[in-house]
Order: C-alpha cells, then sequence, then structure tokens
C-alpha cells in the first residue's frame, strides 16, 4: 500500500469546525467583501494575543504590563512589510537594511518602493541577521551615502526569534525603526514577550503553511492608534471621508476578506495547540537524531529564546555520505519539487552558484522516494541573482547553512509515528 506523503506543513482546521461556522455566517449575512464582522472579530483576537490580554485564551505571557498595539488584518504577509514600510517613511532611493538569510518577501517589499536593500548576514546561534554586522553596514552606508538606512527588517527564520534586545539598542543609537518580520514566527516570543510587538511595526503571514492559516493573508501589527489609522486608510485605496471616491494619496487593495477571517478566527482556538505540537515535534527530531553522527537539530540558543518551531530544521556535516549522492543534481527541474507551488519556469542547468551540498541533496531526493517532503534552507538574498547589484555585508554563516541545512516536515498534520519514520528513512540513507 502506498504511504501517505508527509508535508513540511499543512494547516489544520479546529476540532469545533469553527472555521465553518464562522464562514457560513459570512454567506448568510452577505459579507463576503474585504471588511466585516470576521475581519474585526479575527483583529481583536490577534490584539489580544500580542497584547497579552486574554488570559483564559492565550494565557502565555511574562509581561507585567499588556501591550496596547493595535492590528490591521491585510491579504498577506507580503503586504504587511510593504505598508510597514510605507509607513516608517521608506520612498525611492532609500536604503533598507534588511536579513539576507530569509524569503524574498522580506526584500521584495523594498524594491516595490523604489528603494534598495542592504543585505546583512546573520550570527551563528539563531542564524538570524548578526547586531554587530548590521551596525557595521549602517555606519559603513552613512559614510558611503551621507544618510542612514530608513528602516531595519530583521527576521524570525523558521520561528527562531533574533536578538531583538540588541538590534533595538542599535536602532534606537541610529534613530532607525524596526519593522519585525515574524511571518514565521507568530507566537514565538523573546524573553517572554511575542515577537512582532518589539519594534515599530510587526509582521504576521497566515499563509497556508503557516502556524495558524486564513488560507492566504496576514496582519501588520502597529504602535498605536494614529499608525493603526494610518495603515487601515492606506490598506483600503487611501478613500477620503466623502460620499464619493475621493483619493489625495495611492492606496492598495490590501484588507483581507471577510470569508479568510472567518478561517482565522477559528484558527485562533487552537494556536496555542498547534504551538504545542510544533514545540512537540523538535523535541522528538532532537531526542531520535542525538545518536546520529554528524546531524544536528536546530534549537533555541539559550533560555531568552523560546521559538515556535515552524520548521525544524537540521544540519548536515559535509562529511556524512548519503545514498545516491553520486547521483545529486544530475537532473535538471522542470518544475514544481514537492508542494513548492507557482514554479513555471523550467531550470536550464542543474546548478547555480550557490547550492546545497550534495549530501544534503541526495537526502531531500531520498525522502521525497519515500513519500517525505523536506527542503532546502532559504537561499540567502545576496546570492540571488535578481539581487546580484545590491550591497551585502556578509560573514560567510548564511551560505554556510544554506549549503548543509534542510527542513523537515513539522505541521499540525505531522504525527509522532510520522516522525518516527522520517528518522528512521534518515538513518537509512546514511552510509
Amino acid at each position: 500500500m502506498e504511504r501517505k506523503r508527509i508535508y513540511l506543513c499543512l494547516a489544520h482546521m479546529s476540532e469545533a469546525g469553527l472555521e465553518k461556522k464562522y464562514i457560513q455566517e459570512a454567506f448568510d449575512t452577505n459579507w463576503v467583501v474585504p471588511l466585516g464582522p470576521n475581519v474585526n472579530g479575527f483583529e481583536k483576537d490577534l490584539e489580544d494575543f500580542v497584547n497579552g490580554t486574554s488570559v483564559e485564551t492565550y494565557g502565555r505571557t511574562s509581561l507585567q504590563t499588556p501591550l496596547q498595539k493595535r492590528v490591521v488584518a491585510l491579504s498577506a504577509g507580503t503586504a504587511a512589510v510593504h505598508l510597514g514600510l510605507i509607513a516608517c517613511g521608506v520612498g525611492p532611493g532609500d536604503e533598507v537594511i534588511v536579513q539576507s538569510f530569509t524569503f524574498c518577501a522580506s526584500s521584495h517589499p523594498i524594491t516595490y518602493l523604489g528603494a534598495k536593500p542592504i543585505f546583512v548576514d546573520s550570527e551563528k546561534d539563531s542564524w538570524n541577521i548578526d547586531p554587530e554586522l548590521m551596525e557595521k553596514a549602517i555606519k559603513d552606508r552613512i559614510a558611503k551615502t551621507g544618510k542612514k538606512p530608513k528602516a531595519i527588517v530583521p527576521v524570525a527564520l523558521y520561528g527562531m526569534p533574533y536578538d531583538i534586545d540588541r538590534i533595538m539598542e542599535v536602532a534606537n543609537k541610529y534613530g532607525i525603526p524596526v519593522v519585525e518580520d515574524a511571518a514565521e514566527g507568530f507566537g514565538s516570543r523573546w524573553k517572554g514577550q511575542v515577537l512582532g510587538t518589539f519594534g515599530e511595526y510587526g509582521v504576521l503571514s497566515f499563509n497556508g503553511n503557516k502556524m495558524i492559516t486564513t488560507s492566504g493573508g496576514g496582519a501588520l501589527v502597529c504602535p498605536n492608534q494614529e499608525a493603526w489609522q494610518k495603515i487601515m486608510w492606506l490598506a483600503t485605496q487611501a478613500r477620503e471621508a466623502y460620499p464619493y471616491y475621493q483619493h489625495e494619496a495611492v492606496g492598495y487593495n490590501y484588507r483581507m476578506s471577510n470569508i479568510c477571517a472567518g478561517i482565522g478566527r477559528g484558527q485562533m482556538t487552537i494556536v496555542n495547540d498547534h504551538i504545542d505540537h510544533h514545540k512537540h515535534v523538535f523535541e522528538l527530531y532532537k531526542e531520535l537524531l542525538k545518536d546520529v553522527k554528524g546531524i544536528e537539530v536546530h534549537g533555541n540558543p539559550d533560555e531568552r529564546y523560546d521559538a515556535n518551531f515552524w520548521l525544524n530544521t537540521i544540519t548536515i556535516d559535509p562529511s556524512i555520505r548519503i545514498k545516491g549522492q553520486e547521483n545529486a543534481y544530475k537532473t535538471i527541474i522542470q518544475g514544481a519539487v514537492g508542494g513548492a507551488a507557482g514554479v513555471v519556469h523550467a531550470s536550464e542547468n542543474a546548478h547555480t552558484d550557490c547550492e546545497p551540498n550534495n549530501n544534503v541533496e541526495a537526502l531531500r531526493v531520498w525522502l521525497d522516494q519515500r513519500a517525505i517532503e523536506a527542503r532546502p534552507l532559504w537561499k540567502p538574498m545576496h546570492k540571488q541573482p535578481v539581487y546580484k547589484d545590491a550591497p551585502a555585508y556578509v560573514n560567510g554563516v548564511s551560505e554556510a547553512l544554506f549549503k548543509v541545512g534542510m527542513c523537515l516536515p513539522s505541521g499540525p498534520y505531522v504525527s509522532d509515528d510520522d516522525v518516527k519514520y522520517i528518522v528512521d528513512c534518515i538513518k537509512e540513507a546514511v552510509l
């Protein structure tokens, strides 16, 4: 019998089926537009979560005083990055410091605005932006251009917190606003406080593979009512208060739909269950792989970090040999791999100038043949052809990790038996 495929991370609906209830209400009341009761309710749930005010439902905060952040639900996490940058005043000719080790959604909105991304490499422990290298980059940009970067975008890679204390210390020293990209880090915490609530703005994502989902969608965490009002205005085509359509600035069609928000409301009832599950899967991988020499599971560097382990990741020592390694990269990829979507350009070459080692690719193929989806880590943005001319401040960490790293299935549908099967397959692959 063919084994069911194990995907990296798929959404899981609440046991009570509340998502269907809220969606049905939207249809029954004809609220199928980018506003409505579900959008308002979802935003309130998110505000309770990030502010630490709903102890009965989300009570996992160590904050002495609840925060007072406001949240705008949007069509995508990318839209949240875009609006956060606009709110920070980013425009044509500006420069924005952004973590290089990330998905393109962290950097593409910078280019949407006619600004230039300034990529900064990672530090070894968290794999996230190196605060010391970041400060060097800021000093160098000021020396070269005569002006400081307009914003800083750290990223919670695979849900791992960044050293926000040091990042904010540097940012405040130079007066640069921080837009936290916590798209992968929903529910992750730094010293007990939810990511996305430290900087000027915080980015959340509810894509189909995130900690909770609205099928697609995101949100922007805003510092106060005034900022919230501006983001809300920009996200609804910047419409002015007239009985007809009056526009005095360029806005965007970025509000979340009432249908998607209905899914989100149901998902918020099980958000902590999802976080607990991802952490449990991490502990299981760590325990089952502890005796496999040369394979390391990436975990919290110290007690300040509280990752959600959105995706569990491993590194594979270059000395490890994998069955079928001699055939790695001999096949040119023609389309989507595994669960990847939207790939319509066939590759012209099996190789690029920066790619995972042969043993990593061989293990990916080995697992794929056994109905297990695994993927390389994000390719650093400073090594992407589209950003070949962008300034980059590198220390070799992200490139080195990209060559040896792999993401393993981690979502709510991944059972203990699935993890054991995955680990057994990894052990079987190692020569």
